[in-house]
C-alpha cells in the first residue's frame, strides 16, 4: 500500500472517532488500570465487541490526550503485510503531525506487530492496543515486550455497569429499589453485558452475527482450520451446556474428531475468548493441567443465538455471571480463581493468591429447598477446614442470611448485592 492510501484511511478513520460523543458512554471499572504516563504499552484484550476500542478512547479523550488512532480491524487494512508498518507511520504523521500518543486497535492481525511496537516504545512513544486473541497477543508480549506492557482484561459489561447504563439504584433499601434490582438481575441473566446489545432490537441476529464472525475470522481463517463447520458446532454445543468439565474424550466421539482436535478446537475458543476456562484446584500440577470448567464470556451467547438449545437453567447462568465477575475482580491482582470437586464434597469456586485459598463461593439461585440448601453449607464447610480458609460466602438470588456450622461462618448474600459491592 502506497503511504498515500494508507494516509487517506487513517484521515478517515480520525474523522469518525472524533465524530463520538463519548460522553455517553459507561465509565467502566477497568478504566484505573490504564496510564496515560506510564512507559509501558496499555494492551487491552477481551472477547469482541466488549467495549476495548471505547474504553480506551474515551480515557485519552477524558485525560485530553491527543492520540493518533489506527484501527487494523477495517477491511480496508486487511492486507497490510510487515513492511507496510512504516509507510503507516510516515502515514500517521502526515494526518496527526508530530504525536506522542498512539493508539493501536486490534493490532494482531498484521505480521510483526510487536517488533514494530518495541521501536516505538524505544523511541518513547506511549502506546495503547487492543486485541481479541489471547494466545496471540500473550506469546508475542511475552516474547517481545517482556516488561514493557501492562495488560488489562475487558469483558463486557458487569451487571453494576448494567444498572448504571439502565438508571437502575444499586444502593438505595427501598423495597422499590430491592425489586428493580432483582427484576434488572433477571434481565442482565439473560441477555448479558455486550454494550452495543443494551439497544439492540433483534439481540438474537447481533449476538448469532458476532459468535459466527469470531468463529470465521478469529479462528477458522486465522489458523486455517478445514473443518469450519464441526468447531462452529463445537463451540454451539459447549455455549449451550456451560458451567460444566470440558471433556476432549466425549466432545471427540459427539463430532468424529480426535481427542487431540478436540483439545486444540477448545484451546482456540477459548483463545477468541468466546469462552473461559477454570482449572481444578490442586496443589498438583497435573491435575490443574487435566482437570478444567469452562463458562461462556458472555451468557448471552448461551441464549441469544439464532440455533440456540440452551434452556433456561438460571442457576448456571448465575455460576457464569458470577465467574466473569471473579475473573474481572482478581485476575489484575495476581489472584487466580478455581473450582474444586472430591467425592465428598464441591466448592463452585476459590479464590487463590500463591496458593493459599482466601475465599470459598458457592452459587445457587435459590437455596428454599432443604436438600439444596445443607449441599451447599456442607460443600463451604468442608473446604473451609480442608483449606483453612475462613471467608465463606454462598452467592443466591435473593436470600440475605448469615449461617454458623461447625464453628464455621457462611455470609449468604443477594447476587444483586454481591455484584454491585465494589461499583
Amino acid at each position: 500500500m502506497s503511504v498515500e492510501e494508507i494516509a487517506k484511511i487513517i484521515a478517515d478513520q480520525h474523522e469518525e472517532i472524533m465524530s463520538e460523543d463519548m460522553g455517553v458512554y459507561c465509565e467502566r471499572l477497568e478504566t484505573p488500570q490504564l496510564s496515560a504516563d506510564s512507559s509501558l504499552a496499555q494492551v487491552v484484550i477481551g472477547v469482541r465487541r466488549s467495549g476495548k476500542s471505547t474504553l480506551c478512547t474515551k480515557f485519552l479523550m477524558d485525560n485530553k490526550i491527543d492520540c493518533a488512532f489506527v484501527n487494523f480491524d477495517d477491511e480496508r487494512l486487511a492486507t497490510m503485510q510487515t513492511d507496510d508498518l512504516n509507510r503507516l507511520l510516515e502515514a500517521v504523521y502526515i494526518v496527526y503531525g508530530n504525536i506522542d500518543y498512539l493508539f493501536f486497535d486490534e493490532i494482531q492481525n498484521v505480521e510483526a506487530w510487536p517488533l514494530f511496537v518495541n521501536r516505538l516504545l524505544r523511541q518513547k512513544k506511549h502506546i495503547f492496543l487492543t486485541g481479541s486473541n489471547s494466545k496471540l497477543l500473550s506469546n508475542e508480549l511475552m516474547t517481545h515486550l517482556t516488561g514493557r506492557h501492562n495488560k488489562v482484561e475487558l469483558y463486557p459489561f458487569s451487571f453494576g455497569e448494567f444498572c448504571r447504563i439502565n438508571g437502575i439504584d444499586t444502593t438505595s433499601i427501598t423495597t422499590k429499589a430491592v425489586g428493580l434490582r432483582q427484576n434488572a438481575l433477571h434481565k442482565y441473566l439473560m441477555i448479558g453485558g455486550f454494550p452495543e446489545l443494551q439497544k439492540e432490537d433483534n439481540p438474537k441476529n447481533y449476538i448469532d452475527g458476532l459468535f459466527n464472525a469470531i468463529i470465521r475470522n478469529d479462528i477458522a481463517r486465522r489458523f486455517k482450520i478445514r473443518q469450519e463447520e464441526v468447531l462452529r458446532k463445537m463451540a454451539g454445543y459447549l455455549a449451550d451446556n456451560f458451567a460444566q468439565e470440558f471433556s476432549a474424550t466425549s466432545i471427540g466421539k459427539l463430532f468424529g474428531i480426535s481427542n487431540h482436535t478436540a483439545e486444540k478446537y477448545f484451546g482456540y475458543l477459548k483463545e477468541a475468548f468466546l469462552f473461559v476456562g477454570v482449572k481444578k484446584f490442586s496443589y498438583k500440577a497435573c491435575e490443574r493441567v487435566r482437570n478444567e470448567k469452562y463458562y461462556v464470556v458472555d451468557v448471552a451467547m448461551a441464549s441469544e443465538r439464532n440455533d440456540t438449545f440452551s434452556l433456561e437453567n438460571l442457576g448456571w447462568r448465575l455460576e457464569n455471571v458470577v465467574c466473569i465477575e471473579l475473573l474481572r475482580r482478581y485476575h489484575h491482582q495476581y489472584a487466580e480463581v478455581f473450582y474444586y470437586k472430591e467425592k465428598s464434597f464441591e466448592a463452585d469456586f476459590l479464590v487463590a493468591k500463591n496458593g493459599v485459598v482466601q475465599e470459598l463461593i458457592q452459587v445457587s439461585y435459590q437455596i428454599a429447598s432443604e436438600k439444596t440448601r445443607q449441599r451447599e453449607i456442607n460443600g463451604l464447610v468442608q473446604g473451609a477446614k480442608k483449606f483453612n480458609c475462613r471467608k465463606l460466602t454462598l452467592i443466591t438470588f435473593n436470600t440475605e442470611e448469615v449461617i454458623k456450622k461447625d464453628g464455621e461462618t457462611i455470609n449468604v448474600v443477594p447476587a444483586t448485592k454481591w455484584l454491585t459491592e465494589n461499583n
